[in-house]
């Protein structure tokens, strides 16, 4: 039996699922003992955080950089915690970066590592479903198209269906109207995303304002980011309210439309039904490495899961606060007379039943513990 088992997230949308999954773990198994990295969600579910996820908030080749030294550090003492506590398995959370020297740490030791929401080696570095093959006992997936993807590398995987599934109440959703002018911004959940893409939405805001009066705007505050620290990249002279992070899903289908990060978030505000503007920026040198990798037609899940661009996708100098503006407008005011964004809405719907049944979390916690049943 399953009695202590360590968890590890690297980042805010896997501490999302690593909360779900330690909700899973311990309310199939009374006792069990969960430990590891997390960050706020997987803490309030029950998680020992030996390490804090918020820790790890990095993003980008040349932002990874300046930041080795004390990732080095924190992963040699993960290694030391986990040849002291000899955990009976460890689960990782995505950021393959971070975790692949931890994996091999645990496998020195005899642990069993269990990957759950796979990293996407399909997206780049393709070559890493190799070393996943060798070292990882599970893999567990919540994409559907990652199973034909792994199985080209002769490996098994469970599809598990998506956890957000869980964490959206549809019916609830289908109650709230979208507010004519609300415009919902997400810039991200990590310093370096914020103080890259929040003045360009700034700066779109300012120039939508001036075609489109009534235009309101309202940004998510992600944990762990202050008010302060956020409205410093807001510029004075445009109105903006503040969301807290707790009921988001209602806050985005409240929007007429988003500009967010991107990452999971994209398939949260897809779920919610609420077309979106995904927007990404790095620093030159990061865009370039990341460009002579990348093996996917598209960066943000719902497109790469309808296998079409739904989703504008606005990178780097796309990015910018001009661009934006025009892409907002030709949503926000069509020309022709069109009503796209419903167009969008319409399409969003197909999306849900992709994603599998609700339950995604009790049936990967069950693949676990099932391993370690007497």
């Amino acid at each position: 039996m399953l009695e202590r088992i360590w968890i590890s997230a690297g980042e805010a949308s896997g501490d999302l699922h690593g909360g779900l999954l330690v909700e899973a773990l311990r309310a199939a198994q009374p006792g069990i003992v969960c430990q590891g990295m997390g960050g706020a969600a997987m803490r309030a579910a029950g998680l020992e955080a030996l390490f804090r996820t918020e820790s790890l908030s990095v993003m980008g080749f040349t932002e990874v950089l300046g930041h080795l030294p004390r990732i080095f550090c924190m992963l040699r003492e993960m290694e030391r915690t986990l040849a002291r506590l000899r955990p009976q398995a460890v689960v990782v959370i995505d950021a393959p970066s971070f975790h692949f020297p931890l994996i091999k740490a645990a496998r020195k030791l005899g642990i069993p590592v269990y990957y759950y929401i796979s990293p996407k080696v399909w997206a780049s570095r393709q070559n890493r479903a190799q070393f996943i093959k060798e070292n990882v006992r599970r893999v567990i997936s919540i994409l559907p198209f990652e199973v034909p993807f792994y199985q080209k590398f002769g490996m098994e995987v469970d599809y598990v269906g998506n956890p957000l599934v869980d964490v959206v109440d549809e019916a609830a959703l289908a109650r709230i109207t979208p507010q004519p002018g609300l415009i919902g911004l997400l810039p991200g959940s990590r310093k370096k995303e914020v103080s890259a893409l929040l003045p360009e939405f700034g700066g779109a805001a300012r120039i939508l304002l001036q075609r489109l009066p009534h235009l309101r705007f309202a940004i998510t505050r992600a944990p762990g980011l202050s008010e302060e620290f956020i409205r410093s990249f807001w510029p004075a002279d445009v109105p903006m309210t503040l969301q807290e992070p707790d009921n988001r899903w209602a806050f985005m289908r409240q929007c007429q439309m988003l500009i967010v990060a991107s990452g999971t978030v994209t398939l949260e505000s897809a779920l919610a039904g609420t077309p979106t503007l995904v927007t990404y920026k790095l620093s030159s040198f990061s865009y370039h490495v990341l460009k002579q990798f990348v093996r996917v037609p598209y960066i943000s899940l719902p497109n790469l899961i309808l296998n079409r661009q739904v989703f504008p996708e606005m990178l780097q100098a796309a990015c910018n606060a001009g661009p934006l503006a025009e892409a907002a407008l030709r949503w926000l005011a069509p020309a022709d007379g069109s009503n796209p964004l419903e167009d969008i809405r319409q399409t969003l719907a197909t999306l849900r039943p992709m994603l599998g049944e609700k339950g995604a979390p009790k049936r990967a916690a069950n693949l676990i513990l099932g391993d370690f049943a007497e």
